[in-house]
């Protein structure tokens, strides 16, 4: 796993989301993005932080933030979790972890006793011209929205 830091460049990457739209960090430039990565759909403190983006929808639109989630779940399941809790903003299929590795999230976990290879839950903001503004390698959940805004300086 590599890190990145807050003024690097971000990584080009290109996935489907849940409809099978092909989104490109090349079509978000000019704006800001949030790009969340996070475990698996409907598990607790995922769906707390999806629904938490969800009701901040507004003011990050405000501010001109998009925002993109990623995980290894499939179209299929993406498009259930964002029905069942009305999300309002695109998930992107990464079943290959393609994406998650050019982010450096991927890689190994323990979790109650178990090693393994997973998701780091980690957001990146990402400014208009493509550079890293800020990293949450432990977003809090309940206050993601705000936590996003606050590092925008907004």
């Amino acid at each position: 796993m590599h890190h990145l830091k807050p003024g690097d460049p971000a990584p080009a990457f290109s996935a489907t989301d849940q409809s099978g739209n092909t989104h490109t960090l090349k079509a978000y430039a000019g704006q800001r993005l949030v790009i969340y990565f996070y475990p698996r759909d409907n598990t607790p403190t995922c769906t707390v932080q999806a629904c938490n983006l969800r009701n901040g929808t507004a003011p990050l639109k405000e501010a001109g933030i998009a925002v993109l989630g990623v995980s290894s779940d499939s179209a299929r399941k993406h498009a259930n979790f964002i029905r069942k809790f009305s999300l309002n903003f695109d998930l992107l299929v990464d079943e290959d972890h393609a994406v998650h590795e050019a982010f450096g999230v991927w890689g190994e976990k323990k979790f109650m006793g178990r090693t393994f290879n997973g998701t780091h839950r980690t957001t990146f903001l990402i400014e208009a011209d493509g550079t890293i503004a800020h990293i949450f390698r432990k977003p809090k959940a309940k206050r993601h929205t705000e936590e996003i805004l606050e590092a925008f300086g907004g």
